[in-house]
């Protein structure tokens, strides 16, 4: 009896090793095979086929019984904050898996609140459109005077420029699995920045970024309150109004946004506001055009203003500036695989009417064009233009103001034992006393600025010069050289190395050059 007993244990021991070893060759082979080094025969390629899947059910299996006893109140071993397996099966075969933020309780309806609606190419296209047609392109022919034909030149150049780093910011957020395959291992372009900068600095990079970031919203939030400001005072010259005091209307308007916890209520206003921008452009346009007979086509010339000029580089960089929200909106997309599509045409009806724009206006008012187009006007239909235009800059304050106070929040109130300083919130979610005096304090700040620098398209240059160089041709070349470095061909290294050349020389020269026009513009208290 022993003796049967001790066979049967021997058998199945030498099937299991057998079965073992089988595996494993095949499974080896076929690795080497995916590498390229020895063509795999039927059998092992269905015998790695085969071990593959039982180690997907497997951890599969791991997996649920983890989930399971969390669900119990066990405290499930293995699991990061996010509640999942950072070797996540889904997310490393076909980067459908669920991310790290995933529910750890397993609740039905934390999992459904996280399957976000996606959004075809065409809304994504109109966030984009959205962003890089604002009411900045009224800058532009400003642009044109101390550029001529070179800052039309530019405006193209950019439109060019900035459709590739966004293609090439986008690229790194992928990375191949193992099959070959691209999967999406980055959200945002703070990740892509610590990933540069790893294994050293693994924070550094997302620093620099959100640094970036948060200097170009709040200077966005500073020109809508600067060209209120200009706009209002403008319309009704007449009036004992300082352009200074409508600029402290205009925000006591916008103090309200200090206790914004969504932009719910402000998004509903979105559409309203490009609509209306729209209108208000074709409105420039058609008046341009009714002078078409004494357009000064002698004024457009090849030569540059070289002091001026930088600055304009950096007004036509600014408003082209998209790069922050791309990886946002590009991983909220139904078919990623339209992403550049959708950046192409965007880009190219930009470039269209961007350069139409600044053409007709400059045409019409040639060396008398101002700072901001509008100005321009008849003062019979000024004030009524202005005041949509005023409309749309109070509406859209919001949504640069709310970012921007994300960042710092995340940044010093809520990045866990890291932050510097309490949350800004309570455990009811109501906005505590110093979180206020956050929010408060900026809107403040970007008073001040506007009053005591209310310039235009120097604020936009400067701006344009700094971040917008920086976030739309150095970084995004950088990030690619630097992660994709053995992939790329000859040709995407040279376009890399230029972009990140001639846009350091254009931030350098155009933030230099805006800065000296500050300096002497208050300096000798010269007025918009």
């Amino acid at each position: 009896m022993a003796t049967l007993i001790r066979s049967k244990l021997s058998n199945k021991l030498s099937n299991a090793a057998t079965a073992v070893s089988n595996k494993s060759q095949a499974k080896v082979s076929g690795m080497f095979a995916r590498m390229g080094f020895q063509a795999a025969t039927d059998e092992e390629a269905l015998g790695f086929a085969a071990c593959d899947d039982l180690d997907y059910d497997h951890r599969q299996g791991m997996q649920m019984d983890i989930l399971t006893s969390d669900e119990m109140g066990g405290e499930g071993s293995g699991l990061g904050d996010g509640g999942v397996m950072e070797g996540d099966s889904h997310y490393q075969r076909d980067g459908t898996g669920p991310p790290h933020s995933a529910s750890k309780d397993g609740d039905p309806a934390n999992e459904l609140a996280e399957v976000r609606p996606k959004i075809t190419a065409w809304e994504a296209g109109w966030n984009v459109t959205n962003a890089i047609q604002g009411m900045f392109v009224l800058g532009l022919p400003y642009a044109i005077l101390h550029g001529g034909y070179l800052g039309l030149f530019l405006i193209i150049f950019a439109a060019v420029v900035c459709c590739y780093t966004g293609k090439i910011l986008i690229a790194c957020l992928y990375e191949e699995d193992e099959d070959g395959q691209l999967v999406r291992v980055r959200d945002s372009y703070v990740d892509i920045a610590n990933a540069c900068c790893a294994p050293r600095f693994p924070s550094l990079g997302g620093h620099i970024v959100n640094v970036a970031q948060i200097i170009e919203l709040v200077m966005t939030c500073i020109l809508y309150v600067v060209v209120s400001g200009n706009l209002m005072y403008n319309s009704f010259p007449n009036m004992p109004i300082s352009q200074k005091s409508w600029a402290i209307i205009a925000t006591a308007a916008l103090l309200p946004c200090a206790f914004l916890k969504n932009l719910k209520a402000v998004s509903k206003f979105s559409l309203l506001c490009t609509l209306a921008h729209f209108v208000i452009n074709v409105l420039v346009i058609a008046y341009c055009l009714s002078r078409a007979r004494d357009w000064a086509w002698d004024k457009v010339k090849f030569y540059i203003d070289v002091k001026k000029f930088p600055i304009s580089i950096g007004i036509i960089v600014f408003s082209y500036t998209s790069q922050i929200f791309l990886p946002s909106l590009e991983g909220n997309m139904q078919k990623p695989s339209e992403f550049h599509c959708m950046m192409n045409w965007t880009h190219i009806a930009a470039c269209i009417l961007k350069g139409l724009f600044a053409l007709v206006a400059y045409l019409t008012w040639a060396d008398e064009t101002k700072e901001v187009i509008t100005d321009n006007l008849p003062s019979t239909i000024r004030a009524v233009v202005n005041i949509f235009l005023v409309s749309k800059a109070l509406l859209s304050y919001p949504l640069p103001f709310f970012a921007a106070v994300e960042v710092l929040e995340k940044t010093f109130f809520q990045d866990g034992g890291r932050a510097f300083f309490p949350d800004c919130y309570g455990g009811d979610g109501r906005l505590k006393s110093w979180g206020l005096t956050l929010r408060c304090s900026l809107v403040v700040f970007t008073l001040l600025m506007a009053i005591y620098v209310p310039h235009f398209a120097l604020l936009m240059g400067l701006t344009g010069s700094l971040t917008g160089a920086g976030l739309c041709f150095l970084l995004p070349s950088l990030f690619h050289l630097k992660l994709l470095w053995r992939k790329l061909l000859w040709h995407q290294v040279f376009f890399d190395v230029a972009i990140f050349v001639i846009g350091g020389i254009c931030s350098i020269s155009g933030f230099i050059h805006s800065m000296e026009g500050l300096i002497e513009a208050f300096k000798y208290n010269i007025e918009d």
